[in-house]
């Protein structure tokens, strides 16, 4: 293959990773005419872990973005969550609001990402598939990132891509971000997800369904462990069945979670069909980065987006919802900078971009952070799921809290609430 002229590996904004955040921060920075650079180091389709349920927060997203969410399409839609634990069985619709629709949709990742990448690029991003991204290209005089070195196509072909701007949608392990010596925050949350299919009579379930106590029943004593536990149907003849642990307690390093998945499923009844004849899939397992624990989000011409910067909830484990967000944010703050006429202007742009993710998620990730504190102790969440589940207002007011859906500005006595203590709590 022939080196390409070197105008087609330079842009106005690299972006490294084509997920939910990289194709959503590349399709609206192309929507607004800007020239951008999609690397993605696998080739499409290609799967990940991931729980497949997406709440009305990040249906409003995909809505945004001119994605055909038609059940003609291929979406599922859910109505809600059902909730089970403390022998209670509790099943919520998503609240009525007016800035989320009130349903939620499960498609495997396996092409929700691909169809991301697709609309990126109808709206003109350029992207590369099988783009391993190496070492960033920094200036010497002024330590500002201005390109990536990467590895092209199957035949690993080495090609430098130049732009003033570059936004790290790398996910987790972000190896962009590290080269920039942005390390991961220890007093920030982690958990894991681990997670399988099988084939099951359960597939056409419109409740996504978690069970908020997570026992390890496999030793001489049983254990509530921090985490809760998923079945949420495919529609296709399998459910989604999986696990979200948290690292607040000693048992987070202690246990393999492939092993305590297994023996989970294997408390389920019997024609629910969870057996390992019937599994579709290996277990495989990701980490979850909360609660903003990769900061400063903006420094030296890297912008972070997703799960790059610790996006995900630690509330519920959601992270889609937010690296899509953050990535429209991420690109509108680009965009506003773009068009200042000197560098130190468009740095005063920029520089905006970590204070409106604090202002946005800032104080309701400090008290998700105070929570998962709270459910890492099994007497709480044993009281909590005994008690909490039998009242089904104080559960409403939880599924508004867990899930972040409320209404800014009109909304009912519980918005008003879960709004006035994100307002007050501090935005870290």
């Amino acid at each position: 293959m022939t080196e390409q002229p070197l105008s087609e590996h330079s842009a106005d904004v690299i972006v490294v990773g084509a997920g939910p955040a990289g194709s959503t921060t590349a399709y609206y920075l192309a929507k607004a005419g800007l020239d951008v650079l999609l690397l993605e180091k696998t080739a499409f389709p290609r799967e990940k872990v991931c729980g497949d349920g997406l709440t009305p927060r990040a249906t409003k997203q995909l809505v945004a973005m001119g994605i055909d969410i038609s059940e003609e399409a291929g979406w599922l839609r859910n109505k809600g969550l059902r909730i089970i634990g403390g022998g209670v069985r509790l099943q919520l619709d998503w609240p009525d609001l007016a800035s989320y629709p009130d349903y939620g949709l499960v498609r495997k990742r396996d092409d929700f990402d691909e169809m991301l990448a697709r609309q990126a690029q109808k709206a003109g991003a350029r992207l590369y598939e099988r783009c391993n991204v190496g070492a960033p290209v920094v200036d010497d005089r002024t330590g500002r990132i201005t390109g990536v070195h990467a590895k092209l196509g199957e035949e690993k072909r080495e090609v430098t891509f130049h732009a003033p701007l570059v936004v790290a949608a790398d996910g987790n392990s972000t190896r962009l971000s590290l080269a920039m010596g942005l390390h991961r925050r220890e007093d920030r949350p982690m958990g894991v997800a681990v997670r399988t299919y099988f084939t099951t009579p359960r597939h056409e379930d419109d409740y996504l369904e978690s069970w908020l106590e997570l026992w390890d029943r496999r030793g001489p004593q049983d254990r509530l462990l921090p985490g809760y536990g998923w079945i949420f149907g495919m529609g296709d003849g399998t459910s989604n069945v999986g696990l979200g642990i948290l690292d607040s307690s000693s048992a987070f390093r202690e246990l393999d979670w492939r092993e305590v998945l297994k023996a989970w499923c294997a408390s389920m009844p019997e024609d629910w069909g969870f057996t390992p004849e019937n599994m579709t899939t290996p277990i495989r397992g990701a980490a979850l980065p909360m609660a903003f624990n990769r900061q400063p989000h903006y420094t030296k011409g890297l912008l972070l987006v997703g799960d790059a910067g610790g996006l995900v909830n630690p509330f519920n484990g959601e992270g889609i919802a937010y690296a899509m967000e953050s990535g429209q944010i991420a690109a509108d703050v680009i965009v506003q900078a773009h068009a200042r006429s000197t560098p130190a202007q468009r740095e005063l742009a920029l520089r905006n971009y970590p204070r409106i993710l604090k202002d946005t998620y800032g104080g309701y990730y400090t008290l998700g952070r105070a929570f998962v504190k709270l459910i890492g102790n099994p007497k709480v969440m044993k009281i909590a799921t005994q008690r909490g589940l039998t009242h089904p207002v104080l559960m409403k007011f939880t599924l508004k809290m867990l899930a972040n859906l409320t209404d800014p500005t009109g909304g009912d006595a519980m918005d008003r609430i879960i709004n006035g203590l994100s307002k007050v709590a501090p935005k870290a």
